[in-house]
């Protein structure tokens, strides 16, 4: 079977929605770091609309900070790749050329910051994960031990993280007399333009204070909230997609059919036209972003833990079960007692829709995809609401079983007795765990100050409420747990 590629892709069947711009036509202004699927199913597809409306500034020159893996997908198909959002038996598959390219940072790093320097470029976006930022989660500060931070912070001749390159890449426009990009995170990630520019405004103090000032003084980092359910990629999918266009994909993506993007309204410099792409702009993206990251995600990761404990493989199988989808609820009525619902969101209705989403077995979201990088996550999806509940002196019950799980999850092996690997950055503390009793381990995880601010870590009610979650998830299992409170 032939491979997908600018000369194939003249074959592919009519209901394949294809670009409508010469490629070869298209300027690259958009730079993006940390190339992957969430990236290629969401913001990549809102370019390729731009560029289907005849402004052809917009494409993109992708980056991978770390792996070849995109790369090598994608350049034997000349950057094409398809997006397929699927809905039950329903799947709308798109091919999307809005990406021009696609570099391996370490390969070349003097060649990314030359791309981010070009005066064309006018927008630099991110989707690095958590850990990316190479910040704190509890203190906000850069990470100084971290050894890829540590080599940018001595010189940035060769720049290693996210924030080292986009500062190599400003004090080059810095000293060609150009405007700087704006600076567009698109991670999962509370107030993530205000944490990428502590990033960057710090790394580049250390190299140049005259640096850090211009950059606060003339650039730009608006927040974004983006939403949209991009499960991992396998073989079969690739399978049932030649099937379908007869072509092999080896970099598609799969997704669903909803997609949301929210961006405060600052930039520097040109954009595209945003508004008339179904984006929404906004003067504070907060309670949206607080919306997605509590009621979203944080069921997500309730889900992860829970499930993943319980030997349930995918996200809609977990929903399917009536205790499952009664413990997702009970974390939606804590969590959203929380929130400041912005104009225009109906959390009762957006509560529906997001079962909806859950219950999609067509994308069959795994659990323990989910459940990586935890650490990174649990501040701001389970842990925030938690502390609002708690200075109002409400309880946190659904919610502390979800941080439980979490911890439960800590032990690398689930209630059957098989074996995982915790993939998260901060497993080599947390790992045993499981040799502790509920209260040493609970004792142990909460000293974390980088995942539990202290104020959280030492109020009684909640540490007693975990060591009991704890123990029970040990000693009946996270299924029957779930089925006892919930069931």
């Amino acid at each position: 079977m032939k491979r997908l590629d600018e000369l194939t892709a003249l074959d592919l069947p009519a209901a394949v929605a294809r670009p409508a711009y010469d490629r070869h036509a298209v300027a690259t202004g958009i730079v993006h770091l940390g190339l992957g699927a969430f990236h290629k199913a969401h913001q990549a597809v809102v370019y390729d609309a731009a560029l289907n409306g005849g402004d052809l500034r917009w494409g993109v020159l992708g980056a991978s900070l770390r792996s070849r893996g995109v790369r090598d997908q994608l350049a034997p198909q000349g950057g094409l790749y398809t997006v397929t959002a699927r809905d039950g038996d329903d799947a709308q598959t798109r091919l999307i050329g809005a990406l021009q390219g696609v570099l391996v940072a370490p390969e070349d790093p003097a060649q990314l910051v030359a791309a981010m320097s070009d005066a064309q470029v006018h927008l630099v976006t991110l989707t690095v994960t958590e850990k990316g930022y190479k910040l704190d989660p509890a203190a906000g500060a850069l990470i100084h031990d971290d050894p890829d931070l540590a080599a940018d912070l001595k010189s940035l001749d060769r720049p290693r993280t996210a924030p080292g390159f986009i500062v190599a890449a400003l004090a080059k426009r810095h000293a060609a007399g150009l405007k700087p990009f704006t600076t567009l995170s698109c991670d999962n990630l509370p107030h993530n333009g205000s944490r990428l520019r502590e990033a960057v405004l710090a790394l580049a103090a250390h190299h140049d204070p005259a640096l850090r000032d211009w950059i606060d003084t003339h650039g730009a980092f608006p927040a974004t909230m983006v939403d949209r359910i991009v499960p991992a990629t396998e073989e079969a999918d690739i399978a049932a997609l030649e099937a379908r266009i007869g072509l092999i994909d080896r970099a598609m993506v799969k997704t669903e059919p909803f997609s949301q993007w929210v961006i405060e309204d600052r930039f520097v410099g040109e954009r595209p036209d945003f508004a008339a792409l179904g984006v929404q702009l906004t003067d504070s993206v907060a309670p949206w972003e607080d919306a997605k990251l509590r009621m979203l995600n944080g069921a997500h990761s309730g889900i992860a833990y829970v499930g993943g404990l319980a030997g349930i493989e995918f996200v809609h199988q977990f929903v399917a079960l009536p205790a499952g989808r009664a413990f997702v609820e009970g974390l939606w009525d804590e969590s959203a007692e929380t929130l400041s619902p912005p104009p225009g969101l109906d959390v009762p209705a957006y509560r529906a829709a997001l079962m909806g989403r859950f219950a999609n077995s067509a994308l069959n979201h795994r659990t323990r995809q989910i459940a990586m990088d935890g650490s990174q996550k649990l501040p701001q999806r389970l842990l925030a609401p938690i502390l609002a509940r708690l200075d109002r002196g409400l309880k946190v019950d659904t919610l502390a079983l979800a941080v439980a799980a979490w911890m439960r999850w800590q032990e690398g092996r689930d209630d059957n007795g098989e074996a995982y690997v915790v993939d998260d950055p901060l497993a080599p503390r947390t790992a045993g765990s499981g040799n502790l009793s509920a209260g040493g381990a609970v004792a142990g995880l909460l000293a974390i100050d980088a995942i539990f601010p202290p104020r959280l870590a030492e109020h009684p009610g909640f540490r007693k409420t975990l060591i009991d979650a704890l123990a029970a998830l040990r000693a009946k299992g996270a299924r029957a747990v779930i089925e006892d409170r919930f069931g």
